[in-house]
């Protein structure tokens, strides 16, 4: 508890730190670019001073250094207006735009949100004023914090995804290892049981008994596979999938209250495809039992097979509850559940081995609230 603690202080420590980094930068950036604006303004305004040298000069007026304080700037659109807002004339304004009145209105418009505009005095009631816009430069260190606000939060999201993706193969072999070893625990006992099983049959126990108790016994073995199975890759053999399904749909129906009314159809010719027997019959019996779960042990529950071609379907349908739509891809999330009590594993353990281990998909094709769910499961015939 205590070493979670400790990491979970260095996780806020590190989010807050990020977040300190960020601001210093921005404010960093604000910083320089009111500097390079203030800096703009002052070439601007020397820029003004040279334009009324200029028209206040006369024959003893020295004019080379108005003119090259003038041609020095080229990066600044400028436009004068007189005292009537008449435009006078402009600078470093594109051809296209300066002969275009309209294009000129609207930058006009535009520059005087920018900058406040520079008083020219000419003579005691006469004067111009000058707007001018932002730089180029100016203009994209305006945009490089939402630039640098984007990088970082794409280096979180990328951070995040490996932190998760990191997490949850720590989780997938933790399930994996823990899986084995129930599989390992279940071994012993389930050696005695075999053992205790013939000496009832040594003993004259009723027929029908002894093949009950072995059904179960191989159950438990089967169950005792699929956890060894857990974080390896399955072999797949070719089997027929008819069949198979048939064989779990046979032992769930005898083992499930009566007020469920179960219903198998499918071909009635064999279709060989490549699973594994082992892991396939854990998908159906996870599928069944939910849709029991969803009846609440009440209803009708029908598997259909369907021969599409190259694909297999089995399509799975029950009168429960009923699935919302937006719900559909969740209920195959770990995690997600329903049901008071449960661990939301199941669903999502059923689409890894269908998606994962057969190439296969699964998916809700319909549903209804309190009508009932069709969840459909798809094989190819040849991977």
């Amino acid at each position: 508890m205590q070493f979670y603690e400790k990491r979970n202080i260095t996780r806020w420590f590190i989010i807050l730190s990020s977040f300190l980094i960020v601001i210093i930068i921005l404010w960093n950036t604000y910083t320089f670019f009111q500097i390079f604006k203030n800096e703009e303004r002052l070439k601007v305004e020397l820029w003004a001073d040279a334009q009324k040298n200029l028209a206040n000069a006369n024959e003893y007026t020295d004019v080379e250094l108005p003119f090259k304080i003038i041609s020095a700037n080229s990066t600044n659109p400028m436009i004068v207006i007189n005292n009537d807002n008449v435009i006078l004339n402009n600078n470093n304004i594109e051809e296209e735009i300066a002969n275009d009145s309209i294009l000129l209105k609207k930058l006009f418009d535009k520059i005087k949100t920018e900058n406040m505009p520079i008083k020219m005095s000419l003579s005691d009631d006469t004067y111009h004023l000058l707007y001018y816009g932002n730089s180029p430069l100016l203009n994209k260190l305006k945009y490089y914090p939402i630039a640098l606000v984007l990088i970082i939060i794409l280096f979180g999201a990328v951070v995040y995804n490996f932190y998760r993706a990191s997490k949850m193969a720590t989780q997938n072999k933790l399930w994996a290892g823990m899986a084995k070893e129930t599989a390992h625990q279940i071994g012993t006992p389930l050696s005695s049981l075999i053992g205790w099983l013939e000496i009832l049959k040594l003993d004259n126990v009723e027929e029908s008994t002894i093949q009950e108790i072995e059904k179960d016994i191989n159950r438990l073995q089967t169950i005792t596979d699929r956890f060894s199975k857990i974080g390896s890759e399955p072999v797949l053999e070719i089997k027929d999938i008819i069949d198979e399904t048939k064989n779990s749909y046979e032992y769930l129906k005898a083992r499930t209250s009566k007020h469920v009314v179960f219903s198998f159809s499918g071909p009635e010719y064999p279709i060989q495809i490549p699973i594994n027997p082992i892991l396939h019959s854990w998908t159906i019996e996870n599928l069944v039992k939910n849709a029991i779960d969803a009846m609440k042990g009440k209803g009708k529950l029908d598997i259909n097979i369907i021969d599409d071609v190259n694909i297999i379907k089995i399509k799975i349908t029950d009168t429960g509850k009923g699935i919302p739509k937006n719900q559909f891809n969740k209920i195959f999330e770990p995690g997600f559940t329903t049901k008071k009590r449960g661990w939301g594993l199941g669903l999502s353990l059923t689409k890894r081995i269908v998606q994962d281990y057969h190439k296969g998909r699964i998916k809700v094709i319909a549903s209804e609230i309190g009508k009932g769910t069709t969840i459909q499961v798809s094989y190819y015939k040849n991977l």
